[in-house]
């Protein structure tokens, strides 16, 4: 019996590759970067199902060059904007992703950025790398204590909410904003909900941004959101990198129209090393790390194999992005 094909565009954790190794026939890209356009859509061609990273580009151009075999797309991550997911249902492809699990990862993430930036922990660093401290000063790397200061959440969904509870800790304020009400926040997080997003800019010591990236929130944070925030804020962003407009946030950077930024994303990925952003002091910026703890990657793996391995056999698969498809299927 023909086992199904499969093309998986990087290497992941053992965990989840030997269960796709062990029933599928497997072609893994193991090179360090991403498989071209060109190369992505040749080796697509007579699959019965994708592994993809955020990396990949999965649009109508690729589906079409699988072909009709192509019968589920298994995404190695929780976000899924890499992936045309209307033109995926149209053709009746099941789109996975992995929620959920790097939930409590990527809040520590969120908060580790909010503390370096407050403490200037990596300017500290750097002092002492470049042999510049020559004694104690009491004016030297000044920050922001965190203890009891406001943090304004945009996006309160999963991750959103467990930054808040790490807040709790440190007693801080919690400000969020969301497109939903959510009502049960006050009691379990001692949240407070905003009417608008500018409330929240305008309120708070540090902005987390916790909003996937959509029409609406795509450089939702702009000149005019720095211009509202406060000249001491922090602001930091381990969502997607095009919610934030960049040049705009250089700008208030540049001019201390706020006081420092801490991103785990960016656009485009990665950012070259002299990059202008890249070279302000009072700029912080990590390789879109948020997942990066071996538990969560591994968990990632296994979701994603799962998603795959029960595409393939035409079952639901556990964690489905356009559960629509299921009706395309059945008509």
């Amino acid at each position: 019996m023909r086992k199904p094909k499969v093309f998986v565009t990087r290497e992941i954790p053992e965990a989840g590759l030997k269960l796709i190794q062990d029933s599928c026939d497997v072609e893994i890209w193991l090179e360090d970067l991403p498989p071209s356009k060109e190369t992505l859509i040749e080796k697509v061609r007579g699959i019965d199902g994708l592994l993809c990273l955020l990396t990949d580009s999965v649009d109508d151009i690729v589906m079409e060059a699988a072909g009709s075999r192509l019968k589920v797309i298994s995404n190695y991550a929780v976000g899924y904007d890499n992936i045309d997911l209307k033109c995926a249902t149209k053709r009746g492809i099941p789109v996975g992703n992995t929620p959920g699990v790097l939930t409590e990862t990527t809040a520590d993430l969120a908060f580790a950025l909010l503390l370096s930036a407050a403490r200037k922990i990596v300017n500290g660093s750097n002092y002492v790398r470049e042999n510049k401290w020559e004694t104690w000063g009491p004016k030297l790397l000044l920050g922001m204590d965190i203890f009891e200061s406001t943090l304004g959440i945009i996006g309160m969904g999963r991750i959103g909410q467990a930054v808040a509870r790490r807040a709790r800790g440190f007693n801080m304020k919690i400000l969020y904003y969301d497109h939903k009400h959510r009502p049960e926040l006050g009691k379990e997080s001692s949240a407070e909900i905003c009417n608008s997003i500018e409330e929240v800019l305008r309120c708070s010591d540090f902005i987390s941004l916790h909003v996937p990236l959509n029409n609406e929130t795509r450089f939702s944070i702009n000149r005019e959101s720095f211009r509202i925030m406060k000249n001491s804020a922090i602001l930091i962003n381990t969502a997607r990198g095009e919610i934030v407009d960049q040049e705009a946030l250089y700008d208030a950077l540049s001019h201390k129209v706020i006081a420092y930024a801490a991103l785990d994303v960016t656009t485009p990925e990665p950012l070259r090393g002299d990059n202008k952003l890249v070279l302000l002091e009072n700029c912080l910026i990590v390789p879109h790390i948020g997942s990066a703890s071996f538990r969560t990657r591994n968990k990632m793996a296994v979701m994603s194999a799962e998603n795959l391995l029960a595409g393939l056999t035409n079952e639901k698969i556990p964690y489905v992005v356009n559960p629509e498809v299921y009706d395309v299927l059945q008509s």
